[in-house]
């Protein structure tokens, strides 16, 4: 009787800690971890990785996962964050935009692939931004920019100031 007893607490306890480590939810991705060779306030984006670091101090950094460019799409060097926009509009870039020059679809729309918030990059070609679409943050969808989850790019966002350095690695 005793070793089922022990048996039904050891498999009672092993579940507990599965429950307890799983993650609750994709809305965030972010944690502190050990980060050197940039300077405090500085944004890194490793495209390899699919993680952008927010330096803090030191040795630290709040990593965040990210989506990136896929194939072809990809880029690599240093700019400055030019502007944030809460619920940004977006127009479809000549690269896709495929006969709807001209189309827009409003910020707040559901469908409207920069989520809840952008940092626009110098150049005006790229931001990072949020997503409607979670699952593809972790992969490499985009056509350059850079995704986040939405509470992660309100998290960035209220981090980062305009001129902000932004180092991107591939």
């Amino acid at each position: 009787m005793a070793l089922h007893l022990r048996r039904a607490i050891f498999l009672l306890a092993i579940m507990a800690a599965f429950a307890l480590t799983a993650p609750t939810s994709h809305a965030t991705t972010r944690s502190i971890v050990h980060f050197d060779g940039f300077k405090a306030g500085t944004v890194v984006v490793r495209t390899h990785e699919r993680r952008l670091y927010y330096v803090l101090r030191r040795g630290h950094a709040l990593r965040f996962s990210v989506g990136v460019g896929r194939a072809g799409m990809q880029w690599s060097g240093i700019t400055r964050v030019s502007g944030k926009y809460v619920e940004p509009a977006w127009r479809a870039p000549a690269s896709i935009n495929h006969g709807v020059l001209g189309r827009v679809i409003p910020g707040g729309s559901p469908r409207n692939p920069m989520g809840v918030a952008a940092l626009t990059l110098q150049g005006g070609e790229y931001a990072i931004h949020g997503t409607n679409n979670p699952g593809s943050i972790g992969r490499f969808v985009s056509h350059g920019c850079i995704r986040m989850y939405n509470a992660d790019i309100k998290r960035l966002f209220r981090l980062v100031s305009v001129g902000t350095r932004v180092v991107v690695q591939r």
